[in-house]
């Protein structure tokens, strides 16, 4: 008799392989990629504007021109991702998606989540002005230098904490918007079950997080290099608005190729969140 094929054993691996198919596959709609160009190109036109500003500012000024556009376009991404996994889940779901509707019953929640970027930008502000302290004391005449070489790990930190704060804002994408957007009636409760889904599996969080950064990092990488190479081969002018005129010519395609990779990151971030609830009930049962 002709041996019976074994069943694929269900592995947190197929799963994961379920989840990035799905979300892979839902990427690719017409009016979400629309939906994320247009909310992103907004966003990169603050970050045009504000490294026009800091074209012939001090490296002070450069420096806080350089990270406070990108904490206030993760307050627009995360209300932006908001509709994305709501639209995501009414397709997963395989009910019909209007946008028109979904916008409407999330205004109060978009217009909340927008302010999630507050605490970042002030946290940030207080860095950016402890930094200055250190640029001052490099002006000290005479001790200036001295005081900047033995000093050299304050800044240093600061940066440090820049970077890391950046980095987290990205984590807050990641994990706060589908907990928002899938339990909004729950809000206070949110910190507490976000903190309980970490300790619950820290190596799947982390594996999921990375796996939904992964193609955003890598396209990321690539447009920026491709925007470098550009710079310096073929971009060749002296005044200020013809600058600004040309990285917003090349942000708008910018944006739209990312678009894709942004779409990715918040579908596979609602996966992540489902499945981790999923976990979550499963263990409260056993």
């Amino acid at each position: 008799m002709p041996r019976k094929k074994a069943a694929p054993i269900d592995t947190g691996l197929e799963e994961i392989k379920r989840a990035f198919n799905r979300a892979l596959f839902l990427t690719f709609s017409k009016q979400k990629l629309l939906f994320a160009f247009c909310v992103m190109a907004f966003s990169g036109l603050l970050v045009v504007f504000f490294r026009g500003l800091a074209l012939h500012s001090g490296q002070w000024v450069t420096m806080s021109l350089t990270f406070l556009p990108v904490f206030i376009c993760a307050g627009i991404l995360l209300s932006m991702g908001l509709i994305l996994t709501r639209v995501y889940h009414h397709e997963v779901k395989g009910m019909p998606v209007s946008y028109k509707e979904i916008l409407a019953k999330s205004v109060e929640l978009v217009i909340g989540a927008s302010y999630v970027a507050v605490p970042f930008v002030l946290v940030y502000l207080l860095l950016w002005m402890v930094l200055g302290l250190f640029y001052l004391l490099k002006e000290i005449p005479g001790l200036g230098d001295f005081i900047g070489v033995i000093l050299a790990f304050g800044p240093f930190l600061l940066n440090l904490a820049a970077l890391l704060l950046m980095f987290s804002t990205v984590g807050v994408l990641f994990f706060v918007t589908p907990a928002l957007a899938l339990k909004s009636s729950d809000r206070m409760r949110m910190a507490g079950m976000i903190l309980h889904r970490l300790k619950i599996d820290v190596f799947t969080n982390c594996l999921h997080f990375f796996i939904a950064l992964f193609p955003l990092l890598i396209t990321a990488l690539v447009l920026t290099l491709a925007a470098a190479m550009t710079g310096s081969t073929y971009l060749d002018v002296d005044h200020t608005s013809e600058v600004v005129l040309q990285w917003f010519f090349i942000m708008l395609p910018f944006t739209a190729l990312l678009a894709p990779a942004m779409v990715f990151f918040f579908n596979f971030a609602a996966e992540s969140h489902v499945a981790m609830q999923k976990a979550r009930r499963a263990m409260a049962e056993a």
